[in-house]
């Protein structure tokens, strides 16, 4: 990072005594921005010191992501005659996963040169453990339990790993580097403030592990200091020309949108409804009934689709639904209305259809299947890459049992386009048909 952007961003101690408070001022177009870095997460009071700082990044995980990305091993893996434990804690949405190691220092600390011996041997003894974890689940796949209490197969291969060491200490010394033996793939250190900091920040497990794999690249740096490198990776976004992407590739009257992949405020910080509803949706997907030919893993698919979306757009997107769905409900009776937005990513690879209909019944149901197969067969056709297309379809529907705001559906198909010539040409007549007057 450049100096002149460093020099942007300073940190001072909101209070001497305290190490753990911090704040940061972040020069921006805008003026000043104050950003107050809470500490983490209290440790449980009925656990001891280790178990409990592992409860609690996790708990931060689940919190502030989402609890069907947070696993631990559903039973210990026998290796040899003993056991051998499968890391602490695992991340995984889509094809990205974090094996999380939690070192604390659960007697008082001693002089700075000792605790940083005693940091260096654990951060080298985590990044081990962690390389060891991934070793196993590559050669055998693994149960493992996410933070809803359902169990999924964890195939190592499947996944683009890297090694989280996750510290609780409570007064780490100033410009500790821990270093360790490249374990042969992405590594990085946190204080368990960090890690706080990342999720309350992002509110997004994808969008944390997307950081995590982006800044592990980068020279290693003191811990306890990940804030400042997150605003000086966020001023760098807010800099940068946006991608130039096709917009018409997403179809006729497409237009091109872009946004940093760090936000400089907190996603949700105003606190407001529209930046809840996505994580809503989140939570309509993951404790809805599945159907009958879906699986656990189905469900951990389509929710690391739906988390895909970035979240300097999360807030925009929550409005336009509540908008959409407020307009669908003034519909009389004998009618039926749509509103639909879609979004293709940059690599255009991931296109993602929120639509709100009147009501929901087989018929609508139908209809908007129809509707996400036809876009992903005309989006795709554009591309020339079927293969690497995935189409997520959510639509809202005003709920009317007073149980809720609204019913859920979601629709997902990827790769080579199944319509035939026939079904192309039917659902083409119902949804490409001229606007009215």
């Amino acid at each position: 990072m450049a100096e002149s952007t460093r020099a942007r961003l300073w940190r001072y101690s909101r209070d001497g005594d305290d190490p753990n408070e911090l704040t940061l001022i972040v020069e921006t177009a805008n003026g000043p921005y104050v950003r107050r870095i809470r500490p983490a997460l209290p440790l449980p009071l009925d656990v001891d010191h280790g178990p409990g700082a592992e409860q609690a990044a996790h708990q931060a995980a689940a919190m502030w992501g989402l609890p069907d990305f947070v696993f631990q091993q559903a039973e210990h893996a026998r290796k040899g005659s003993g056991q051998r434990e499968l890391g602490d804690r695992l991340l995984v949405a889509g094809r990205r996963g974090a094996v999380v190691q939690v070192k604390a220092r659960t007697v008082a600390p001693k002089s700075d040169v000792e605790e940083i011996g005693w940091i260096q041997k654990v951060a080298a003894k985590a990044v081990r453990q962690a390389k060891g974890t991934v070793r196993q689940l590559r050669l055998k796949p693994a149960d493992m339990v996410n933070g809803r209490g359902r169990t999924l197969g964890i195939d190592g291969n499947e996944i683009e790993w890297i090694a989280v060491f996750l510290l609780d200490h409570p007064d780490v010394p100033k410009q500790m580097v821990p270093s360790w033996e490249d374990p042969g793939m992405p590594s990085i250190a946190l204080t368990r403030r960090d890690w706080d900091f990342l999720f309350n920040q992002l509110r997004s497990t994808t969008a944390v592990l997307d950081y995590l794999f982006r800044v592990a690249a980068e020279p290693a740096i003191a811990l306890g200091d990940e804030p400042v490198r997150y605003y000086e990776f966020a001023a760098a976004d807010e800099a940068a020309p946006p991608t130039t992407v096709d917009a018409d590739l997403v179809g006729p009257g497409g237009v091109l949108h872009s946004t940093p992949l760090l936000p400089q405020e907190p996603v949700g910080g105003a606190g407001i409804r529209a930046h809840r509803v996505i994580r809503l949706v989140l939570e309509d997907v993951s404790t809805s009934p599945l159907p009958a030919h879906a699986s656990e893993a189905d469900r951990h698919t389509f929710l690391s689709d739906l988390d895909s979306l970035p979240v300097g757009v999360r807030e925009e997107w929550g409005q336009l639904l509540l908008d959409m769905l407020s307009d669908v409900v003034q519909t009389p009776e004998e009618e039926t209305k749509w509103r639909i937005r879609r979004q293709l990513n940059a690599e255009t690879t991931r296109h993602a259809i929120y639509a709100c209909a009147t009501r929901f019944n087989e018929t609508v149901q139908s209809g908007f299947s129809g509707y996400v197969r036809l876009r992903h067969h005309e989006v795709s056709g554009r591309t020339g890459r079927p293969e690497e297309l995935v189409t997520i379809g959510v639509m809202l529907t005003p709920n009317t049992t007073g149980a809720r705001p609204w019913d859920t559906t979601m629709v997902r198909t990827y790769g080579e386009s199944d319509l035939t010539e026939e079904e192309f040409e039917v659902l083409g007549r119902l949804w490409n048909r001229a606007p009215a007057g």
